[in-house]
């Protein structure tokens, strides 16, 4: 039996909600053991008053709860 841990994380990227999804999982994936699934919940546009546009793009990741840390934490 498994225990997943599930977070919201937002990406931003000037080039796409795409880019901005894969910034997400590439950067939480450095420190998240075990990362299973990445789910986008949600996309937007920041605009900025010059004109540029920001992509931004939340995904709920869930990732293998590791008892093991959560003990040496505590």
């Amino acid at each position: 039996m498994s225990v997943y841990r599930v977070i919201d994380v937002i990406g931003t990227s000037t080039q796409s909600w795409e880019d901005a999804a894969a910034t997400a999982v590439k950067t939480a994936g450095e420190s998240l053991h075990d990362l299973r699934i990445a789910e986008v919940v949600q996309q937007d546009l920041h605009l900025e008053e010059g004109g540029a546009i920001t992509f931004r793009t939340k995904l709920r990741l869930s990732f293998k709860y590791d008892v093991s840390h959560a003990h040496a934490h505590q």
